[in-house]
């Protein structure tokens, strides 16, 4: 049966982990799926897939493009996108951004980043269109320009900043938050308060569940954040894999 929102926060009730990763294809995300994530997400993460150095340069429709054959993929898992930067700055657009994502990809929500008014705003009006929606605090990457890569809410200002901003999203109807590189406490914090999921990313073991960026999981990423886990080096694997077969290529030794 696929997953559903009602099943993500009954999980989370029953205290039982919620597991995330990412997917920017039809093969990635087929083995995720099989494998049993819960969660797969097309995060904007993949713009770093795509070659870009930061999030910000990728489009909605490359997200569009990736997420559809991700859906294909996909028989079980909740699929969430994310919309990405500059596609949701005002209400108008964020309704356009969101309608297509899901008519055109089939996922089952969108995720925003963001707690500030102007982005509760826009996520209730969301919400009550019938969008499912995702909220996204802490570091929030497409802001990197204004808040770095640091790790937030280590000050007690900042610390309630982020918690406010938690609870008004869950009164704005996201269905679960991601919590990314926040201290443990103040995830701790959060998910106790809330009534719904929070998936953890650098955020500690006391969140809901947790997400990581699939390429950074499986060593394919060139540069790894300081809370990922690499738990297999597949771009040394490949890497031995390629030398192999060119060797063999250029000593006739392949095809025999």
């Amino acid at each position: 049966m696929p997953v559903t929102t009602q099943q993500l926060i009954q999980w989370k009730q029953q205290k039982r982990s919620i597991v995330a990763l990412t997917a920017w294809d039809y093969a990635i995300a087929q083995i995720l799926d099989a494998a049993g994530v819960d969660l797969i997400l097309v995060g904007d993460s993949m713009a770093v897939v795509l070659g870009y150095e930061t999030t910000l340069p990728i489009t909605l429709d490359e997200m569009l493009y990736h997420a559809k054959a991700v859906r294909r993929g996909v028989k079980r898992a909740f699929l969430v996108v994310d919309l990405p930067f500059g596609t949701y700055q005002d209400i108008q657009q964020a309704m356009h951004s969101a309608v297509r994502v899901l008519k055109e990809t089939g996922a089952q929500a969108v995720k925003l980043e963001g707690g500030y008014a102007a982005m509760i705003e826009t996520i209730a009006r969301l919400v009550q269109a019938g969008i499912p929606v995702m909220g996204h605090v802490g570091l929030t990457p497409q802001s990197i320009h204004q808040i770095g890569l640091r790790q937030q809410g280590k000050s007690e200002e900042d610390s309630e900043r982020i918690l406010n901003q938690a609870i008004a999203l869950e009164q704005a109807g996201v269905f679960a938050i991601v919590l990314e590189h926040i201290t443990a406490d103040l995830a701790m914090q959060i998910t106790q308060k809330l009534s719904i999921p929070t998936i953890g990313i650098g955020a500690g073991v006391h969140c809901d569940g947790q997400v990581l960026v699939t390429s950074d999981i499986l060593g394919l990423s060139e540069k790894q954040p300081p809370f990922a886990k690499v738990y297999t080096n597949l771009r040394e694997t490949i890497t031995k894999a390629v030398q192999e077969y060119s060797l063999e290529v250029r000593e006739k030794k392949f095809p025999e």
